[in-house]
């Protein structure tokens, strides 16, 4: 929540996403809105209920942490992605990614070093290998992280590592599914698989019984 002060004008604002950039869209959208006649209460409204689909996207899992989705796959939108998450003090800020392939390996060394710099842990799984050999693709990941010495796991099956990722998760940890975001498929060898990432989280607290 912030507090918006102007000529004639004040009013609180709360936004219903995280992070601190996103309180600077929101003052873009304000601004906008005023321009355009919309008045401060529709304004005020519109932005605490706003989501945005694999944007830093709560999802409801067990009461004792706070799991989210997000759309980072590369090294600036992680590394903004980790450090906003940090800010909120987490007892642990736990990171679970891949890569893409046919992509830039360049991309890979970064994001691990990153995620070994910033997160507490880290999960190293699939994204969409394409036409690549995913252990290739995690051994090029595990080149950045391991400078680093950040602690890490490696769980090629993305919904096991998620299963992992919940099962091991401790009091007042924040987790994120870093790369997925709004995707609902994973492509290997020129297919695309059906996979939904809230679907996984359902299915591991089903199997779970909570």
């Amino acid at each position: 929540m912030f507090r918006l002060r102007g000529p004639g004008l004040e009013f609180d604002i709360t936004v219903g996403v995280p992070g601190e950039f996103n309180v600077y869209n929101a003052l873009a959208a304000i601004s906008t809105c005023l321009l355009l006649g919309v008045g401060p209460d529709a304004v005020s409204l519109a932005l605490e209920n706003i989501r945005v689909k694999g944007r830093l996207e709560f999802v409801p899992a067990l009461p004792h942490f706070t799991l989210l989705i997000d759309y980072a796959h590369n090294a600036v939108s992680l590394e903004n992605l980790l450090n906003t998450l940090r800010s909120y003090q987490p007892a642990r800020l736990i990171c679970l990614f891949g890569c893409g392939g046919n992509r830039a390996r360049r991309r890979r060394f970064e994001m691990g070093e990153i995620s070994g710099r910033l997160a507490d842990f880290t999960i190293l799984t699939e994204d969409n290998p394409r036409d690549e050999d995913p252990e290739e693709i995690i051994k090029d990941i595990e080149q950045g992280i391991k400078p680093t010495e950040g602690k890490y796991v490696k769980i090629h099956d993305r919904r096991e590592a998620i299963r992992y990722m919940i099962e091991t998760a401790q009091p007042g940890d924040i987790a994120v599914l870093a790369g997925k975001g709004h995707e609902q498929y994973q492509e290997i060898r020129g297919t695309k698989y059906h996979m939904d990432e809230r679907e996984i989280v359902a299915d591991v607290l089903k199997s779970l019984n909570r």
